[in-house]
């Protein structure tokens, strides 16, 4: 269930009959036949050769918009018009080490697959980029295919099949070193039982006597006992985590000794079964873990080291995964129903104290707790969400505006059976408010998935700080500190392909970094607690199930096809996740944050980079400014006033003094508030007919968002008509709304990302930086006049 991939199929809009409730992870070929042409920016750009008056208006702010094809045109039926299929030759390659290849096309059989050879160049950057990145994203892929010339369809086959290549490789050796060792602990084992059996005393040079126990022997004894042991309780936790008792049976004869090397754990064959049972467990098949048969002995303590933290990852995402199932069951007194509306639930401190052993280490004095459950009926069913939350990209891709990045670190261990039961990994991910005045959440922590019963699952996320302290350091330096404690969802499949989801969201987090303006908000659960997790799920899956269904709704008359609706949906989605990155300044893009520069405010945040090679973007320098402030009004109010393309005119300057109309419209959910517009201003003069203003709305309980971006007519021919619109240059704008978490007003983010010069080398002046500024300032103060709350 990823939007990528959704976005990249072949959608029953009109043409199949799918239920509304049922959501499936089929996998749909990928329509790319269209060429990609490089589209400059549309964006906003700036004269910066004047200063402002002294009512706030700008005696020199323009927006430059990109030529248009000539015409005049822009109309909707100018854009979509039908444009010629055309062939694509898909590149494969008879050279393992150097080539990629792709199988034939399936929508012409009969055509005979072509086969490229990379060049000597080719390979050897491939092969660069390999080694420090054996996993490029498709970013990365982009920018490479670019610069050899290839398809990002060749890159991407020839890192799977350079993956490929690389993972046969280190079995193979792997598995000669083990044999190797293997035969020489047989013959060692040979050895000393034939030593047993004709033992000589020391002392007179005689047979030993019958009880007479030598020192090596001993050593072995005890060596072996420990072995035991340590078995014993792997075993205990490998039943755990398996649902199933693992069989410890040792050897029957006295003679058949296990002997430890280096502190580290080796066997004879005869324990080999039950230690590859464990093997199996703790590293999903892997051969370097807690169970590992055996292990040479230059690597034996660096492997005993890894077996022992990947045995404490175990233990702690099972007493994780035993108190959530826990806190997702109970009630009174553990839970209180509480709060201004006396219907939200609050975790009872006290009582989970005394319940529930900490798993985490001891609370900071700093640190201020966390802690929502919210319940909720979703349209999809359990194995979907598993497989969605299991995935890094997916899950991101789901919760959009709340992971600003997220990375799979290592993977503990792939599941039981083929399936997700059992699945342990180490992630990394960085939650956001979107706000300049709430930092950064960045945690380090376990997910851990197990099956509960048939049609339900758990999925549980903890903290690993108590492991790696390092990690809370180096995360401390980066952002704000923040401990997940065990958190995350039940699932339980219902009928008609929805599920009952209970989700558990329980944090300690350094509250000082957030601003006073959001500290209610945070505490209430509405921005990283349960309440959005659960209703931004909610959103994300009526949106899914809206475009996979028949009965699309359609307020637009002008047709649009099944490939445009993609290309225009990935378009959209690329521009609310640069809106975010911006608001955000997450690692997701490097921005250098501006201090001391003209008549800043405190509460405005800007920042600068550099836009180079990115089709995406246009070149230049980049400037982006946000900040948030607070209404007296509610946030339905404000959101309803911010999307209305006729009142538009009250704030934008991009309207041109007057109302917009609405182009084309693609709905994603049942509330209007949900949907990607195509919008156009009414012209003052033939210059700007070329510009239209993408734009994407979205709502739901916990809050809202409006972003946008000026797009050209020839760019949006292109994406309307299915063509990848990874090279459509944009710099988004928007607005986010929340709730003020008190139930009096409104908390208002406005953020702009603006090309301030088309060369990236070009110095950035205090003029520019001040006229951003203004134009933020501005934008707040008309919208107060608007609704009335200007005092």
């Amino acid at each position: 269930m990823s939007f990528g991939g959704l976005f990249d199929s072949d959608l029953p809009y009109g043409n199949a009959a799918m239920p509304a409730g049922v959501l499936s992870q089929t996998r749909f070929l990928s329509n790319s036949a269209i060429p990609k042409p490089m589209f400059g920016s549309a964006g906003l750009s700036l004269g910066l050769q004047s200063n402002l008056d002294g009512k706030g208006e700008f005696s020199r702010l323009s927006v430059a918009a990109s030529a248009g094809d000539g015409r005049g045109g822009g109309e909707l039926d100018v854009l979509c018009r039908n444009k010629d299929e055309e062939n694509e030759s898909r590149s494969g390659s008879d050279n393992l080490e150097g080539g990629s290849g792709d199988d034939l096309d399936l929508e012409n059989p009969r055509k005979k697959k072509r086969y490229h050879r990379h060049t000597p160049q080719q390979i050897q950057e491939l092969e660069s980029l390999f080694k420090e990145c054996p996993h490029p994203d498709e970013k990365q892929r982009l920018e490479l295919s670019k610069r050899l010339r290839l398809e990002t369809r060749q890159v991407k086959f020839w890192f799977q099949n350079r993956r490929t290549q690389m993972k046969t490789q280190m079995e193979r050796h792997e598995n000669t070193i083990l044999r190797q060792e293997n035969d020489k602990l047989r013959a060692e084992n040979i050895s000393i039982r034939d030593a047993m059996r004709n033992a000589i005393c020391n002392n007179c040079g005689g047979a030993a006597v019958l009880g007479d126990v030598s020192l090596e022997e001993q050593h072995l004894r005890i060596e072996n006992a420990r072995l035991k042991d340590e078995l014993d309780r792997v075993c205990s936790l490998a039943g755990k985590f398996l649902g199933r008792p693992i069989s410890t049976s040792m050897p029957s004869s006295s003679l058949e000794l296990a002997v430890g090397c280096n502190g580290g754990f080796s066997s004879f064959g005869s324990l080999v079964p039950t230690f590859s049972a464990v093997s199996d467990f703790v590293s999903g098949g892997g051969s370097n873990s807690l169970g590992t048969v055996i292990t040479p002995p230059s690597r034996s303590v660096a492997v005993v080291d890894r077996s022992l933290e990947r045995s404490m990852f175990l233990e702690l995402a099972l007493s994780a995964m035993d108190e959530l199932v826990k806190m997702t069951e109970m009630g009174e007194p553990l839970w209180v129903v509480g709060g201004q509306d006396n219907e939200k639930e609050m975790l009872n401190f006290e009582q989970y104290e005394q319940l529930f052993p900490r798993c985490v280490g001891v609370k900071s004095s700093d640190f201020v707790s966390e802690a929502t459950r919210e319940t909720a009926m979703v349209i999809i069913n359990s194995l979907a969400l598993v497989e969605t939350l299991m995935d890094a990209s997916r899950w991101a891709d789901m919760f959009p505006g709340m992971i600003a990045r997220t990375t799979t670190t290592d993977i503990i261990s792939t599941g039981v059976g083929g399936t997700r039961n059992g699945s342990l990994q180490l992630m990394h991910a960085e939650l956001q408010v979107l706000s300049p005045l709430v930092p950064i959440r960045e945690v380090n922590f376990l997910r851990f998935c197990k099956q509960l019963a048939d049609g339900a699952w758990a999925v549980v996320d903890v903290s690993i700080d108590g492991i790696r302290d390092h990690n809370s350091a180096t995360s401390s330096a980066l952002g704000a500190k923040c401990r997940r404690l065990p958190s995350g969802c039940v699932v339980q499949d219902m009928p008609n392909g929805y599920s009952k989801v209970t989700w558990v969201e329980h944090a300690e987090y350094d509250e000082a970094a957030v601003h006073q303006l959001y500290r209610p908000l945070l505490r209430s659960g509405m921005a990283l607690g349960a309440q959005r997790w659960v209703a931004t799920l909610q959103r994300q899956c009526e949106c899914l199930a809206v475009l996979m269904s028949s009965s699309v709704p359609n307020r637009d008359h002008n047709p649009i096809t099944a490939a445009g609706r993609r290309s225009m949906l990935k378009l959209a989605q690329r521009m609310t996740d640069n809106f975010c990155a911006g608001v955000c300044a997450s690692s997701a893009r490097k921005w250098s944050r501006l201090r001391n520069m003209g008549s800043i405010g405190e509460d405005v945040r800007v920042m600068t980079r550099q836009s180079m090679d990115d089709p995406g973007e246009p070149p230049g320098v980049v400037l982006s400014a946000a900040t948030s402030v607070w209404l007296p009004i509610s946030p339905q109010r404000l959101f309803d006033f911010l999307r209305d393309e006729t009142l538009r005119c009250q704030w934008d300057i991009l309207s041109n003094g007057g109302p917009m109309r609405e182009m084309a419209h693609i709905a994603k959910g049942q509330d209007q508030g949900n949907a990607v517009s195509l919008l156009r201003a009414n012209a003052v003069n033939t210059n700007n007919n070329s510009m239209l203003i993408l734009q994407e709305t979205c709502t739901d309980a916990s809050g809202s968002m409006v972003v946008y971006a000026p797009v050209d007519v020839p760019a949006m021919h292109l994406v309307m008509n299915g063509g990848d619109s990874a090279y459509v240059a944009l710099l988004p704008s928007g607005f986010a709304v929340v709730p003020d978490g008190a139930a009096v007003g409104s908390l208002l983010t406005v953020a702009f990302q603006i090309l301030v010069n088309s060369l990236p080398t070009a110095k950035l002046t205090v003029e520019s930086v001040e006229t951003v500024s203004n134009l933020i300032s501005c934008t707040v103060q008309k919208i107060k006049v608007a609704l009335q709350c200007d005092s």
